[in-house]
Protein backbone atom coordinates (compact mmCIF):
# COMPACT_ATOMS: atom_id res chain seq x y z
CA UNK A 1 0.00 0.00 0.00
CA UNK A 2 1.08 3.74 -0.41
CA UNK A 3 0.48 4.60 2.15
CA UNK A 4 2.03 2.28 4.40
CA UNK A 5 5.22 2.50 1.98
CA UNK A 6 5.38 6.73 2.37
CA UNK A 7 5.06 6.63 6.29
CA UNK A 8 7.73 3.78 6.28
CA UNK A 9 10.58 6.70 4.37
CA UNK A 10 9.57 8.79 6.80
CA UNK A 11 10.25 7.03 10.34
CA UNK A 12 13.37 5.11 8.74
CA UNK A 13 15.44 4.10 10.72
CA UNK A 14 13.51 4.56 13.76
CA UNK A 15 12.27 0.33 15.63
CA UNK A 16 10.02 2.01 17.76
CA UNK A 17 7.51 2.37 15.11
CA UNK A 18 5.49 -0.50 14.83
CA UNK A 19 3.74 -2.07 11.29
CA UNK A 20 1.19 -4.31 11.60
CA UNK A 21 -0.95 -5.89 9.17
CA UNK A 22 -4.11 -8.53 10.11
CA UNK A 23 -6.70 -10.00 8.42
CA UNK A 24 -10.05 -10.27 9.99
CA UNK A 25 -13.15 -11.80 8.30
CA UNK A 26 -10.77 -11.43 4.60
CA UNK A 27 -10.31 -7.47 5.47
CA UNK A 28 -6.75 -6.15 5.57
CA UNK A 29 -6.75 -3.76 8.22
CA UNK A 30 -3.28 -2.45 8.90
CA UNK A 31 -2.22 -0.77 12.26
CA UNK A 32 0.50 1.52 13.04
CA UNK A 33 1.77 2.68 16.57
CA UNK A 34 4.60 4.23 18.71
CA UNK A 35 5.29 1.08 21.61
CA UNK A 36 6.95 3.61 23.55
CA UNK A 37 4.03 6.07 23.52
CA UNK A 38 1.04 3.42 22.95
CA UNK A 39 -0.50 1.68 25.54
CA UNK A 40 0.28 -1.83 23.58
CA UNK A 41 -1.64 -3.93 26.02
CA UNK A 42 -4.98 -1.42 25.13
CA UNK A 43 -4.17 -2.23 21.29
CA UNK A 44 -4.14 -5.97 22.13
CA UNK A 45 -6.94 -6.18 24.38
CA UNK A 46 -8.96 -3.20 22.93
CA UNK A 47 -8.54 -2.47 19.42
CA UNK A 48 -8.33 -6.16 17.78
CA UNK A 49 -10.46 -7.87 20.32
CA UNK A 50 -13.26 -4.94 18.96
CA UNK A 51 -12.46 -4.89 15.29
CA UNK A 52 -12.71 -9.45 15.43
CA UNK A 53 -16.35 -8.73 16.85
CA UNK A 54 -17.81 -6.21 14.02
CA UNK A 55 -19.72 -7.05 11.51
CA UNK A 56 -19.21 -7.19 7.80
CA UNK A 57 -20.96 -3.68 7.10
CA UNK A 58 -19.55 -1.79 9.98
CA UNK A 59 -16.54 -1.74 8.71
CA UNK A 60 -16.76 0.94 6.88
CA UNK A 61 -17.32 3.38 9.60
CA UNK A 62 -15.30 2.30 11.82
CA UNK A 63 -14.77 6.02 13.45
CA UNK A 64 -18.90 4.99 14.50
CA UNK A 65 -18.14 1.06 15.84
CA UNK A 66 -14.91 1.78 17.53
CA UNK A 67 -16.11 2.56 21.14
CA UNK A 68 -12.69 4.61 22.20
CA UNK A 69 -12.84 7.80 24.02
CA UNK A 70 -10.92 9.50 20.89
CA UNK A 71 -11.42 8.58 17.31
CA UNK A 72 -11.06 10.90 14.37
CA UNK A 73 -10.56 10.44 10.84
CA UNK A 74 -7.31 12.07 9.44
CA UNK A 75 -5.58 12.74 6.60
CA UNK A 76 -2.39 10.83 5.36
CA UNK A 77 -0.17 14.41 6.55
CA UNK A 78 -1.48 13.98 9.72
CA UNK A 79 -0.61 10.71 10.46
CA UNK A 80 3.22 10.87 11.77
CA UNK A 81 1.94 13.76 14.29
CA UNK A 82 -0.55 11.64 15.87
CA UNK A 83 1.85 8.83 16.04
CA UNK A 84 4.33 10.73 17.63
CA UNK A 85 1.40 11.72 20.76
CA UNK A 86 0.44 8.41 21.23
CA UNK A 87 -2.43 7.61 18.99
CA UNK A 88 -2.90 4.22 16.66
CA UNK A 89 -3.70 4.55 13.38
CA UNK A 90 -5.84 2.09 11.63
CA UNK A 91 -5.44 1.90 7.78
CA UNK A 92 -8.76 0.48 6.43
CA UNK A 93 -10.39 2.56 3.09
CA UNK A 94 -9.92 5.36 5.64
CA UNK A 95 -6.86 6.28 7.82
CA UNK A 96 -8.33 6.45 11.70
CA UNK A 97 -6.53 8.00 14.85
CA UNK A 98 -7.36 5.94 18.19
CA UNK A 99 -6.04 7.53 21.37
CA UNK A 100 -4.41 5.17 23.41
CA UNK A 101 -1.73 7.24 25.13
CA UNK A 102 0.46 4.89 27.22
CA UNK A 103 1.18 6.66 30.69
CA UNK A 104 4.49 8.43 30.76
CA UNK A 105 4.55 10.64 33.64
CA UNK A 106 5.07 10.37 37.70
CA UNK A 107 1.45 11.32 38.75
CA UNK A 108 0.80 13.25 40.80
CA UNK A 109 2.88 13.95 44.24
CA UNK A 110 3.49 16.70 46.55
CA UNK A 111 5.30 20.07 45.83
CA UNK A 112 9.20 20.56 46.21
CA UNK A 113 9.97 24.02 45.63
CA UNK A 114 6.97 26.38 47.00
CA UNK A 115 6.70 24.73 50.43
CA UNK A 116 3.39 25.64 52.38
CA UNK A 117 2.76 25.34 55.91
CA UNK A 118 -1.09 24.74 55.26
CA UNK A 119 -3.15 24.32 52.04
CA UNK A 120 -3.40 21.62 49.38
CA UNK A 121 -0.12 19.53 48.72
CA UNK A 122 -0.76 18.54 45.36
CA UNK A 123 1.63 19.86 42.28
CA UNK A 124 1.82 19.36 38.46
CA UNK A 125 3.67 16.79 36.74
CA UNK A 126 4.91 16.48 33.36
CA UNK A 127 1.42 15.63 31.68
CA UNK A 128 -0.67 18.21 30.33
CA UNK A 129 -3.98 16.58 30.46
CA UNK A 130 -2.96 15.88 34.42
CA UNK A 131 -1.83 19.43 34.67
CA UNK A 132 -5.32 20.84 33.00
CA UNK A 133 -7.13 18.46 35.19
CA UNK A 134 -5.93 19.41 37.98
CA UNK A 135 -7.42 23.21 37.55
CA UNK A 136 -10.74 22.12 36.15
CA UNK A 137 -11.14 19.98 39.05
CA UNK A 138 -10.70 23.96 41.35
CA UNK A 139 -12.42 25.62 38.87
CA UNK A 140 -15.85 23.58 38.06
CA UNK A 141 -17.34 26.40 35.32
CA UNK A 142 -17.69 26.83 31.67
CA UNK A 143 -16.32 29.36 31.21
CA UNK A 144 -12.46 28.27 32.14
CA UNK A 145 -11.22 28.24 28.45
CA UNK A 146 -8.35 26.41 26.80
CA UNK A 147 -6.97 27.57 24.12
CA UNK A 148 -4.04 25.30 22.32
CA UNK A 149 -1.69 24.95 20.13
CA UNK A 150 1.65 23.37 18.99
CA UNK A 151 5.21 25.65 19.67
CA UNK A 152 8.74 23.83 18.23
CA UNK A 153 9.42 23.15 14.89
CA UNK A 154 10.73 19.79 15.72
CA UNK A 155 9.26 19.31 19.18
CA UNK A 156 5.46 20.16 18.44
CA UNK A 157 4.86 20.55 22.27
CA UNK A 158 1.54 21.16 23.23
CA UNK A 159 0.75 24.68 24.70
CA UNK A 160 -2.60 25.41 27.07
CA UNK A 161 -3.73 28.80 27.72
CA UNK A 162 -5.81 29.13 30.25
CA UNK A 163 -8.10 31.93 31.17
CA UNK A 164 -12.11 32.66 32.84
CA UNK A 165 -13.74 34.21 29.30
CA UNK A 166 -16.23 36.53 31.52
CA UNK A 167 -13.31 37.85 34.15
CA UNK A 168 -10.17 38.32 32.18
CA UNK A 169 -9.55 41.32 29.52
CA UNK A 170 -9.76 40.23 25.93
CA UNK A 171 -7.15 42.22 25.01
CA UNK A 172 -4.50 40.51 26.81
CA UNK A 173 -5.66 37.01 25.75
CA UNK A 174 -4.93 38.25 22.53
CA UNK A 175 -2.07 39.69 22.62
CA UNK A 176 -0.68 36.47 24.65
CA UNK A 177 -1.92 34.58 21.90
CA UNK A 178 0.04 36.99 19.33
CA UNK A 179 3.49 36.99 21.28
CA UNK A 180 3.43 32.67 21.31
CA UNK A 181 2.48 32.56 17.82
CA UNK A 182 5.65 35.00 16.98
CA UNK A 183 7.64 32.32 18.65
CA UNK A 184 9.90 30.63 16.35
CA UNK A 185 11.75 27.75 18.08
CA UNK A 186 13.32 24.21 17.09
CA UNK A 187 11.71 22.56 20.20
CA UNK A 188 10.43 23.60 23.58
CA UNK A 189 11.31 21.08 26.15
CA UNK A 190 10.51 22.86 29.55
CA UNK A 191 8.26 25.94 30.40
CA UNK A 192 11.60 27.84 30.77
CA UNK A 193 11.99 28.19 26.99
CA UNK A 194 8.47 30.01 26.76
CA UNK A 195 8.99 32.07 29.86
CA UNK A 196 12.28 32.99 27.94
CA UNK A 197 11.13 33.94 24.93
CA UNK A 198 8.00 35.78 26.06
CA UNK A 199 10.00 38.06 28.53
CA UNK A 200 12.24 40.98 28.20
CA UNK A 201 15.73 39.30 28.12
CA UNK A 202 17.38 42.95 29.22
CA UNK A 203 15.51 43.10 32.54
CA UNK A 204 16.45 41.12 35.96
CA UNK A 205 13.48 41.55 37.50
CA UNK A 206 10.98 38.29 36.38
CA UNK A 207 8.05 39.75 34.94
CA UNK A 208 6.33 35.84 34.97
CA UNK A 209 6.09 33.82 37.56
CA UNK A 210 6.83 30.02 37.16
CA UNK A 211 4.89 27.60 39.41
CA UNK A 212 4.24 24.07 40.26
CA UNK A 213 0.93 24.75 42.26
CA UNK A 214 -1.86 24.28 40.65
CA UNK A 215 -3.80 26.20 43.73
CA UNK A 216 -2.04 29.14 42.81
CA UNK A 217 -2.33 29.06 39.23
CA UNK A 218 -6.51 28.80 39.97
CA UNK A 219 -6.15 31.61 42.31
CA UNK A 220 -4.20 34.02 39.25
CA UNK A 221 -7.02 32.94 36.92
CA UNK A 222 -9.71 34.05 39.31
CA UNK A 223 -8.00 37.45 39.47
CA UNK A 224 -7.99 37.83 35.76
CA UNK A 225 -4.95 36.75 35.09
CA UNK A 226 -3.67 34.11 32.26
CA UNK A 227 -1.73 30.34 32.99
CA UNK A 228 0.10 28.31 30.09
CA UNK A 229 0.59 25.05 30.50
CA UNK A 230 3.54 23.20 28.66
CA UNK A 231 2.68 19.19 28.46
CA UNK A 232 6.45 18.18 29.48
CA UNK A 233 7.10 20.17 31.88
CA UNK A 234 6.05 20.46 35.90
CA UNK A 235 5.66 23.90 35.76
CA UNK A 236 2.86 26.42 34.72
CA UNK A 237 3.45 30.26 34.09
CA UNK A 238 1.42 32.99 35.12
CA UNK A 239 0.78 36.36 33.33
CA UNK A 240 1.12 39.30 33.61
CA UNK A 241 3.40 39.16 36.71
CA UNK A 242 3.49 42.56 39.04
CA UNK A 243 6.58 42.95 41.61
CA UNK A 244 3.94 43.25 44.74
CA UNK A 245 3.12 39.53 43.58
CA UNK A 246 6.49 38.39 44.62
CA UNK A 247 5.74 39.47 48.24
CA UNK A 248 2.85 36.88 48.43
CA UNK A 249 2.78 33.50 48.86
CA UNK A 250 -0.52 30.85 49.32
CA UNK A 251 0.07 30.46 52.52
CA UNK A 252 -1.13 34.14 53.24
CA UNK A 253 -4.85 33.74 52.12
CA UNK A 254 -4.71 30.59 54.42
CA UNK A 255 -4.30 32.57 57.89
CA UNK A 256 -5.42 36.00 59.52
CA UNK A 257 -4.69 39.19 58.06
CA UNK A 258 -2.51 40.40 60.71
CA UNK A 259 -0.20 37.24 60.90
CA UNK A 260 -0.09 37.48 56.82
CA UNK A 261 0.89 41.20 56.61
CA UNK A 262 3.41 40.94 59.03
CA UNK A 263 5.02 38.18 57.33
CA UNK A 264 4.84 40.44 53.94
CA UNK A 265 6.57 42.89 55.72
CA UNK A 266 9.07 40.58 56.78
CA UNK A 267 9.73 39.93 52.81
CA UNK A 268 9.54 43.07 52.11
CA UNK A 269 12.61 43.79 54.56
CA UNK A 270 14.36 41.12 53.77
CA UNK A 271 14.44 42.56 49.83
CA UNK A 272 16.30 45.89 51.18
CA UNK A 273 18.46 43.96 53.22
CA UNK A 274 19.38 41.72 50.64
CA UNK A 275 20.13 44.36 48.09
CA UNK A 276 21.52 46.98 50.26
CA UNK A 277 23.47 46.13 53.37
CA UNK A 278 26.87 45.05 51.98
CA UNK A 279 27.08 47.98 50.28
CA UNK A 280 26.28 50.21 52.78
CA UNK A 281 28.69 48.14 55.53
CA UNK A 282 31.29 48.74 52.65
CA UNK A 283 30.13 52.52 52.54
CA UNK A 284 30.54 53.04 55.93
CA UNK A 285 33.58 51.31 56.75
CA UNK A 286 35.36 52.77 53.84
CA UNK A 287 34.22 56.24 53.21
CA UNK A 288 31.60 57.99 55.56
CA UNK A 289 32.95 57.23 59.01
CA UNK A 290 30.57 59.70 60.48
CA UNK A 291 27.56 57.93 60.10
CA UNK A 292 27.75 55.72 62.65
CA UNK A 293 28.72 56.39 66.24
CA UNK A 294 33.01 56.18 67.15
CA UNK A 295 32.01 52.90 69.74
CA UNK A 296 30.29 51.06 66.84
CA UNK A 297 33.13 52.46 64.28
CA UNK A 298 35.77 51.19 66.59
CA UNK A 299 34.02 47.34 66.60
CA UNK A 300 33.81 47.52 63.30
CA UNK A 301 37.14 48.74 62.16
CA UNK A 302 38.95 46.66 64.88
CA UNK A 303 37.54 43.46 62.52
CA UNK A 304 39.21 44.28 60.26
CA UNK A 305 42.71 45.17 61.31
CA UNK A 306 44.70 41.71 60.18
CA UNK A 307 42.62 41.53 57.21
CA UNK A 308 44.91 42.48 54.30
CA UNK A 309 42.25 42.76 50.92
CA UNK A 310 40.15 45.79 50.80
CA UNK A 311 36.93 45.28 52.07
CA UNK A 312 35.24 45.43 48.82
CA UNK A 313 37.43 42.49 48.08
CA UNK A 314 36.17 40.83 50.95
CA UNK A 315 33.15 40.84 50.43
CA UNK A 316 32.64 40.04 46.59
CA UNK A 317 34.99 37.21 47.56
CA UNK A 318 32.69 36.27 50.17
CA UNK A 319 29.34 36.25 48.00
CA UNK A 320 31.07 33.99 45.37
CA UNK A 321 31.94 31.54 48.01
CA UNK A 322 28.33 31.57 49.17
CA UNK A 323 27.17 31.38 45.49
CA UNK A 324 29.57 28.01 45.22
CA UNK A 325 28.33 26.33 48.19
CA UNK A 326 24.47 27.44 46.95
CA UNK A 327 24.98 25.66 44.28
CA UNK A 328 26.66 22.88 44.96
CA UNK A 329 23.79 22.18 47.63
CA UNK A 330 21.55 22.79 45.04
CA UNK A 331 22.82 19.81 42.33
CA UNK A 332 24.18 16.92 44.86
CA UNK A 333 22.00 14.32 46.77
CA UNK A 334 20.47 15.23 49.99
CA UNK A 335 23.13 13.23 52.01
CA UNK A 336 25.88 14.76 50.28
CA UNK A 337 24.02 18.23 50.12
CA UNK A 338 24.04 18.25 53.96
CA UNK A 339 27.78 17.31 54.38
CA UNK A 340 28.57 20.27 51.94
CA UNK A 341 26.84 23.33 53.81
CA UNK A 342 28.47 22.18 57.06
CA UNK A 343 31.56 21.85 55.53
CA UNK A 344 31.17 24.99 54.01
CA UNK A 345 29.33 26.88 56.85
CA UNK A 346 31.47 25.83 59.64
CA UNK A 347 34.61 24.62 58.52
CA UNK A 348 35.58 26.76 55.98
CA UNK A 349 34.06 29.72 57.85
CA UNK A 350 35.87 28.98 60.61
CA UNK A 351 38.95 28.33 59.08
CA UNK A 352 39.17 31.57 57.25
CA UNK A 353 38.75 33.55 60.30
CA UNK A 354 41.00 32.03 62.16
CA UNK A 355 43.72 32.61 59.15
CA UNK A 356 42.94 36.52 58.89
CA UNK A 357 41.38 36.21 55.50
CA UNK A 358 37.94 37.64 56.42
CA UNK A 359 36.89 39.25 59.50
CA UNK A 360 33.90 38.35 61.63
CA UNK A 361 31.60 40.65 60.90
CA UNK A 362 32.05 40.93 56.60
CA UNK A 363 31.15 36.66 57.40
CA UNK A 364 27.98 37.95 59.22
CA UNK A 365 26.76 40.47 56.72
CA UNK A 366 27.12 38.62 53.98
CA UNK A 367 25.23 35.63 56.00
CA UNK A 368 22.41 37.77 56.59
CA UNK A 369 22.27 39.05 53.14
CA UNK A 370 22.44 36.25 51.51
CA UNK A 371 19.79 34.29 53.74
CA UNK A 372 17.46 37.25 53.42
CA UNK A 373 17.43 36.31 49.67
CA UNK A 374 16.63 33.10 49.64
CA UNK A 375 13.20 33.94 51.45
CA UNK A 376 11.85 34.24 47.97
CA UNK A 377 10.56 31.00 46.03
CA UNK A 378 11.22 32.77 42.31
CA UNK A 379 15.21 31.87 41.00
CA UNK A 380 14.60 34.81 38.91
CA UNK A 381 14.19 37.39 41.67
CA UNK A 382 17.04 35.75 43.91
CA UNK A 383 19.39 36.43 41.02
CA UNK A 384 18.18 39.59 39.99
CA UNK A 385 18.52 40.71 43.63
CA UNK A 386 22.02 38.70 43.73
CA UNK A 387 23.41 40.81 40.51
CA UNK A 388 22.04 44.19 42.05
CA UNK A 389 23.72 43.46 45.52
CA UNK A 390 27.18 43.56 43.69
CA UNK A 391 26.30 46.64 42.12
CA UNK A 392 25.35 48.52 45.28
CA UNK A 393 28.39 47.26 46.61
CA UNK A 394 30.63 48.15 43.91
CA UNK A 395 29.07 51.30 43.97
CA UNK A 396 28.98 51.80 47.54
CA UNK A 397 33.06 51.08 47.08
CA UNK A 398 33.44 54.13 45.10
CA UNK A 399 31.39 57.05 46.28
CA UNK A 400 30.67 55.73 49.22
CA UNK A 401 26.81 56.30 50.70
CA UNK A 402 26.20 58.42 47.47
CA UNK A 403 27.13 55.37 45.26
CA UNK A 404 23.78 53.62 47.50
CA UNK A 405 21.59 56.02 46.78
CA UNK A 406 22.93 56.17 43.53
CA UNK A 407 22.24 52.07 43.09
CA UNK A 408 18.95 53.01 44.81
CA UNK A 409 17.38 55.13 42.25
CA UNK A 410 18.61 53.06 39.60
CA UNK A 411 16.69 50.29 40.68
CA UNK A 412 14.05 52.35 41.11
CA UNK A 413 13.86 53.47 37.55
CA UNK A 414 14.55 50.14 36.28
CA UNK A 415 11.26 48.79 37.90
CA UNK A 416 9.10 52.10 37.02
CA UNK A 417 9.97 51.61 33.28
CA UNK A 418 9.47 47.75 33.65
CA UNK A 419 6.15 46.79 31.39
CA UNK A 420 4.87 43.28 31.75
CA UNK A 421 2.49 42.44 29.11
CA UNK A 422 1.58 46.19 28.16
CA UNK A 423 1.17 46.85 32.32
CA UNK A 424 3.69 48.75 34.10
CA UNK A 425 5.31 46.87 36.81
CA UNK A 426 4.62 48.33 39.76
CA UNK A 427 0.96 49.38 39.15
CA UNK A 428 -1.52 48.31 41.44
CA UNK A 429 -5.12 48.86 41.02
CA UNK A 430 -6.64 50.88 44.45
CA UNK A 431 -8.73 47.62 44.75
CA UNK A 432 -5.96 45.53 45.89
CA UNK A 433 -4.30 48.47 48.36
CA UNK A 434 -6.11 46.18 50.75
CA UNK A 435 -4.51 43.31 49.41
CA UNK A 436 -0.65 44.60 48.98
CA UNK A 437 1.71 44.68 51.62
CA UNK A 438 -0.68 45.34 54.35
CA UNK A 439 -3.33 42.60 54.03
CA UNK A 440 -7.01 43.96 55.18
CA UNK A 441 -10.32 41.30 55.05
CA UNK A 442 -12.94 43.30 53.82
CA UNK A 443 -17.12 42.36 52.76
CA UNK A 444 -16.59 43.33 49.61
CA UNK A 445 -13.37 41.82 47.66
CA UNK A 446 -12.86 43.89 44.17
CA UNK A 447 -10.40 42.29 41.12
CA UNK A 448 -7.84 44.75 39.82
CA UNK A 449 -9.51 46.44 37.42
CA UNK A 450 -6.56 46.56 34.80
CA UNK A 451 -7.20 43.31 35.24
CA UNK A 452 -10.96 42.87 34.55
CA UNK A 453 -14.15 44.38 34.27
CA UNK A 454 -15.75 42.29 36.05
CA UNK A 455 -14.23 43.73 39.45
CA UNK A 456 -16.75 42.27 42.21
CA UNK A 457 -15.27 38.70 43.34
CA UNK A 458 -18.16 38.67 45.84
CA UNK A 459 -19.14 39.20 49.26
CA UNK A 460 -18.09 37.46 52.66
CA UNK A 461 -19.51 36.98 55.84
Amino acid sequence: MEVINNIKKLLYPSKDYIFDEVIIKDKHINIIYNEVLSDTKSINDYILFRLSKLKLEEFNHLEDNLYACNVLVINESDIVNYLNNGFAIIIYKKIYAVELRSSLDRGITTIQSELSLSGPKDAFSESFNTNLGLIRRRIKSNYLKSETMDIGKVSKTKIGVLYIDNIVKKDLVRHVLKQLNKIDIDGIIDSSYLKNSLENKFNLFPTLIMTERPDKCSMALLEGKIVILVDTSPYAIILPSFFIDFFHTTDDYFQKSFNASFIRIIRLIAFLIAIFVPGLYIAITTRNYNLVPLDLLLVLKAGRTFVPFPAYIEAIFMIICFEILKESDLRMSVVSGSAISILGGLILGDAAVAAGIVSPIMIIIIAISSIAGLIFSSIELSNAIRTYKIFILILGSIFGIYGVILGGIIILFNLLTTETFGYNYLSFDKNEIKDSIIKIDTRIRKRNTKLSKNIIRGKYR
